[in-house]
């Protein structure tokens, strides 16, 4: 990796969005929840721009959660994309999947990981993965380009194989981390 990574942003020719986009339409995704992020920047706009997805913008991220369980019983696939800065505001809304045994696959992007400059994104970064699984998310790490694609996909499957949340996260190598200036 260039020592220098950290500070860019993601590459705008990463395959990694586009990857992800087919995977959605591959696996019949009809609803994409999201709260706004750079990291998703890609593709949401790629969703948006897909008149056979509906893109729900969020004004916190466990609304996410209702949406996934009203389009399961709907017949519809859904999906959240959020920060894990967003995980926190999940939790006590992720024990309905226990309850309905409803599918609800995660897309999240890290902060709070490598190379983060904010302090206050540390706790939840640190803690994002241990919060999921305790609340019963299978979770999995996508750290490199290569892996994001077969980790989303594996993650969509054991989603709605299983019917039960799932997450991956994606880590701030691959995203890179924000600077805001404060180089």
């Amino acid at each position: 990796m260039d020592a220098d990574a950290i500070d860019k942003a993601p590459d705008a020719a990463a395959a990694w969005p586009d990857q992800i986009y087919g995977l959605l339409k591959k696996h019949d995704i009809r609803q994409v929840a999201l709260v706004p992020d750079a990291g998703h920047s890609r593709l949401i706009k790629r969703c948006l721009a897909d008149n056979e997805i509906q893109v729900t913008t969020l004004t916190t991220e466990e609304e996410g959660i209702a949406l996934m369980q009203g389009a399961w019983l709907g017949g519809q696939k859904a999906v959240l994309l959020m920060q894990s800065s967003g995980v926190g505001n999940c939790i006590n809304m992720l024990s309905l999947s226990h309850i309905h045994r409803c599918p609800m696959p995660m897309l999240v992007t890290m902060r709070g990981d490598f190379g983060e400059f904010n302090p206050a994104q540390i706790p939840m970064g640190n803690a994002t993965q241990a919060v999921l699984e305790a609340m019963g998310t299978l979770v999995k790490r996508a750290d490199t380009p290569e892996d994001i694609a077969p980790t989303v996909d594996a993650t969509i499957r054991l989603a709605f194989n299983t019917f039960r949340p799932t997450a991956t996260l994606i880590g701030q190598r691959v995203i890179g981390a924000k600077t805001f200036g404060k180089d």
